[in-house]
């Protein structure tokens, strides 16, 4: 067997064992539904069974260990390999497998295609409702396979390890359940996970990018944002850097408040720092108290106790010491005849002597309690005052401690006022210097990066058939009123669509075809050539929950789109399907179309059927190819009736965009 057959061996048996895993999630007895038709076609009775075959001396068996030797599949990014929805609204139970390339799906209106995508999006952090449980089932199911490979292998290991997550090689299982009752459960490698977990992760393993995406949530922060993403920005230093100054900036406010917020807040932490010092508090003093107080409270128990431990142990003929002191005589004697006794002599003096110690501890101890009703509440009037402290300024009484000490520093600040307004200006301005710096750099970066992106978004735009000019405009003061965490910049996309007319924003496109070509071109510009700042491992913790519109640097990963096409045809749905062929050289691409100019340039194409069976309605996914491709195209083209020049017309489309 050559090297590459073997290699591709060990890819289709991992995927068919995680297949099978998927399966035993399910409750399946029979994994050969979940099958893939690469791993059935090659072990036939794995599919019939659900096993692997056997034999190692057998060409099965020898590919069997292939799975040792295989590392993952060929891809260089995250590969979605498999979907899966149990009881989700029209979806009884459906799997559908993926593979690297453009993948399209195609059926009816209402057949349910934005279903599918509804379910991956849960799958990374979206927000539930029982609403998609299907009519008669207690819960739903989704669940997905990813295969990870690259740069996002290592910094999706890192949040599995951070989370307390094990890994599974280069393969990672979501799974997500929502109960009728509300409360849902999520599982990552099959081990307990939360949401937060699932939308660390999404943005290493797929984005989605839907039809009721539009440019009303595409706000300043989110233009920002996707220039951020595009430059690879770094935005912590900036924000660290106001933090430090707005916290400075609070400070000075706060002592420069009106003369009658002054002597308010000044009568106040008057009050605070009396009362706390008036305590007399002592680090730990409420634990000590504690134990005091159930020393007295069981003053003749623990007495008791003690006298009759002291009794066993040293008074008396019958105690422990004298009953020692005995066996150590006759063990003496014994050494006179046996000098092997002598190290068991010593052992008993040893014992002997530690039983005395003990009864005499046990005696002082006695002597020293004093059932005193007046000391058990006084100890209990001071817990009852500590406690009221402790209410009121913190739930420790180290928080009490340290709230006397904040309330002393502000005290002497408003006492000195002056002075210390002195050395926080000095030490402002030290502050907003170091912003201005950070700032300043970021938005250089960004202004060079904008020359940038406006000329690739604009390369993109007019190769989706639109003669369009476009500009993004970087303006914004450095003045201290502009100033955030994310830099002082304000960022607007311009836009002219036809020849001769002036640049507007691109929120102004009235066109929906126009909006959703350029919308894929931003989208498209930004994955294919934006820093890969999704390897950082750093970013990690950093990303935004899925369905967010806020963008992030491109990294490879699973592209999904939501029937994007909508409002476009001919020509324009042509360079549509160009460029989402083009994103699936180096991404793995789902898409959701209407269009056949699109459908055609699928390297696999999908549809979705409803049908009624038993008087429900379900929903199916199955994979096409040849002649069943050619008719769904033809259907596309000339709807329900076929026509042989539908036919003819969509196999010429298919040969010639495939």
């Amino acid at each position: 067997m050559r090297n590459s057959e073997r290699a591709t061996a060990g890819r289709q048996y991992k995927r068919l064992g995680l297949f099978m895993s998927i399966g035993f999630i399910f409750g399946l007895s029979d994994c050969s539904q979940l099958l893939p038709p690469s791993c059935a076609g090659l072990f036939p009775a794995a599919g019939a069974s659900g096993r692997l075959p056997r034999g190692p001396g057998s060409e099965s068996g020898e590919l069997f260990h292939a799975i040792l030797r295989s590392t993952s599949c060929s891809e260089d990014g995250p590969v979605l390999v498999e979907l899966r929805l149990e009881n989700y609204a029209v979806m009884d139970c459906l799997a559908v497998e993926f593979a690297p390339g453009l993948n399209l799906l195609t059926g009816e209106t209402g057949a349910g295609k934005s279903i599918l995508i509804d379910g991956l999006a849960l799958l990374l952090g979206d927000k539930a409702s029982s609403d998609v449980i299907r009519s008669g089932a207690d819960k739903a199911v989704v669940s997905a396979v990813f295969e990870v490979e690259g740069a996002a292998e290592k910094t999706v290991a890192q949040i599995l390890e951070t989370n307390g997550i094990d890994s599974e090689d280069a393969s990672i299982i979501l799974r997500r359940e929502i109960a009728a009752a509300g409360k849902g459960r999520v599982f990552v490698n099959n081990q307990p996970a939360t949401v937060a977990v699932l939308r660390q992760l999404a943005p290493h393993l797929a984005t989605i990018h839907a039809q009721n995406e539009s440019l009303l949530s595409f706000d300043a922060a989110a233009r920002l944002s996707l220039l951020d993403a595009f430059a690879g920005t770094q935005l912590e230093p900036v924000a660290a850097a106001f933090r430090r100054w707005k916290a400075v900036a609070d400070r000075i406010d706060e002592l420069q408040r009106d003369e009658q917020d002054r002597l308010r807040l000044l009568d106040l932490w008057t009050f605070q720092k009396r009362e706390i010092e008036d305590a007399k508090l002592q680090p730990g003093e409420d634990e000590r108290l504690e134990a005091k107080k159930r020393v007295l409270a069981n003053a003749e128990k623990i007495y008791g106790a003690a006298i009759n431990a002291f009794d066993l142990l040293y008074e008396g003929n019958a105690s422990t010491s004298a009953s020692l002191r005995a066996a150590q005589k006759h063990v003496e004697e014994l050494v006179r005849y046996e000098p092997k006794f002598q190290e068991a002599r010593a052992a008993l003096e040893t014992a002997r002597i530690s039983v005395e110690d003990v009864g005499a501890s046990l005696r002082d101890y006695a002597g020293g309690i004093e059932a005193s009703p007046e000391h058990l509440a006084e100890a209990e009037d001071r817990l009852a005052a500590l406690d009221r402290l402790k209410r009121k300024y913190g739930p420790t009484l180290e928080e009490v401690l340290r709230h006397g000490a904040e309330a002393s520093r502000k005290l002497s600040e408003m006492e000195n006022k002056d002075e210390t307004l002195r050395q926080l200006h000095a030490e402002l301005a030290r502050a907003a210097e170091e912003y201005l710096r950070a700032a300043r750099a970021l938005s250089k970066k960004r202004y060079e990066s904008a020359r940038k992106l406006e000329k690739v978004v604009e390369a993109e735009i007019n190769e989706l058939a639109m003669k369009s000019s476009f500009h993004i405009e970087v303006s914004g003061s450095d003045e201290a009123g502009n100033w955030t965490a994310a830099g002082f910049d304000q960022v607007v996309y311009l836009i002219s669509t036809n020849f001769g007319e002036p640049l507007r924003p691109l929120e102004e496109i009235a066109s929906g075809g126009e909006l959703s070509r350029v919308m894929l071109a931003l989208k498209a510009s930004v994955e294919c050539h934006g820093a890969r700042a999704l390897s950082s491992p750093a970013f990690a913790t950093e990303m935004p929950a899925a369905g967010s519109r806020k963008f992030v640097a491109a990294g490879q990963r699973t592209l999904v789109f939501d029937e994007i096409d909508i409002g476009i045809g001919g020509r324009a749905a042509e360079s549509v399907g160009k460029k989402l062929k083009a994103l699936a050289r180096g991404h793995q691409v789902l898409c959701v179309t209407h269009l056949p100019q699109i459908a055609t340039f699928a390297d696999h194409h999908y549809v979705i059927e409803k049908k009624t069976s038993a008087g429900r309605t379900r929903t199916s996914v199955r994979p096409i190819t040849g002649e069943e491709r050619t008719e769904e195209v033809a259907r596309m083209l000339s709807g329900a009736k076929l026509t042989e020049t539908s036919r003819k017309h969509a196999e010429q489309m298919i040969k010639a965009n495939g």
